[in-house]
């Protein structure tokens, strides 16, 4: 296995595209991850369809300013299992496969190009095992690099200390993991989260990390998500974060071991921040849940995707949205 290398060179953002919906080609779904397989191809995963695996997506982009021009949906690719809450997807391009995150279950298994499970599975830290739910393995990225995979979970375990809801101020403590390709856990980190913009009774409401994307040089991004609804449902919003972190040996901390006090927390530096809202008159709000490194533009900087999770169009506000974010 090779080891993970870190960088002095710092991530620049460059722009903020706009985001669109292709309601004729992208069918109504419940998408919380994205990874790139190749070109303009894709793989997104639901949590909530109807067998476990993948949908494969086209996604052309401008190659110029980054914007996406069509995104259309090309095939599912699944087995007989069911519900397990996929929510995180990493290809791993040396053998074709593809890991997926499942929420249910606090798994983290190895799908084959046709989305059937091969049987091999992530060996996860027994303290994972506390975050089994709507908070647990939310994403998933592979280094081609340094071919580690990486993966946070969404919200504060039980032990690491408070939740973050939308009216206690608590700052999420998450663990971020490495597994190498011998599907061993590696390293893990303490990462804290910005206390909520929220401080008020909500209607439906979720703060964690939702993604993270590597930069194959030892440079991670994350993105932190805060979704609010009040009960009047108007005034509903969706604060998007993105850090970069750069994880390194000093910051490790014991796989399992306490977090308290004198733990080092990982720094992270923001490289753009952007929310979404519900209005009256205007409704651009977004669940941002999956994102991942997407193609180099001509002028050689680089294209995040992210995907939205409209909850099968909820109630008919909540659109499949895809954006794209310019990096360098």
């Amino acid at each position: 296995m090779i080891m993970a290398t870190t960088s002095t060179a710092q991530t620049e953002f460059i722009r903020e595209c706009g985001q669109h919906a292709f309601p004729k080609t992208v069918p109504p779904g419940n998408y919380s991850g994205i990874t790139h397989i190749e070109k303009n191809r894709y793989a997104i995963v639901s949590d909530k369809s109807e067998n476990n695996g993948f949908y494969v997506f086209s996604i052309n982009i401008d190659s110029i300013s980054g914007e996406i021009n069509d995104a259309s949906l090309e095939s599912f690719r699944g087995d007989s299992c069911r519900g397990g809450d996929c929510e995180g997807i990493a290809y791993i391009p040396e053998s074709s496969t593809f890991f997926i995150s499942r929420e249910s279950d606090a798994t983290i298994a190895e799908y084959d190009s046709t989305g059937n499970t091969n049987g091999k599975t992530l060996e996860i830290p027994a303290i994972y095992k506390s975050g089994m739910g709507n908070y647990g393995f939310e994403s998933l990225a592979y280094d081609r690099q340094s071919r580690l995979l990486w993966t946070i979970n969404e919200s504060t375990l039980h032990g690491d200390g408070p939740q973050a809801t939308s009216n206690n101020g608590a700052a999420n403590i998450l663990r971020l993991q490495s597994f190498g390709d011998d599907l061993r856990p590696m390293a893990q980190y303490a990462y804290k989260m910005d206390k909520p913009e929220a401080h008020s009774k909500s209607s439906q409401y979720a703060m964690g990390v939702s993604e993270v994307a590597t930069l194959d040089n030892g440079r991670l991004l994350i993105l932190e998500r805060e979704f609010f609804v009040p009960k009047t449902k108007l005034g509903a919003f969706v604060q998007c974060k993105l850090y970069e972190i750069t994880p390194s040996k000093e910051y490790e901390i014991p796989l399992d071991g306490e977090i308290n006090q004198q733990t080092k927390i990982l720094p992270k530096r923001l490289i753009h921040s952007f929310k979404t809202k519900l209005q009256l008159f205007k409704n651009s709000i977004a669940n941002y849940e999956g994102m991942c490194v997407g193609p180099k533009l001509k002028d050689g900087s680089t294209v995040l995707i992210l995907v939205s999770d409209s909850q099968n169009q909820y109630a008919g506000v909540l659109k499949d949205w895809f954006k794209t974010i310019v990096i360098r």
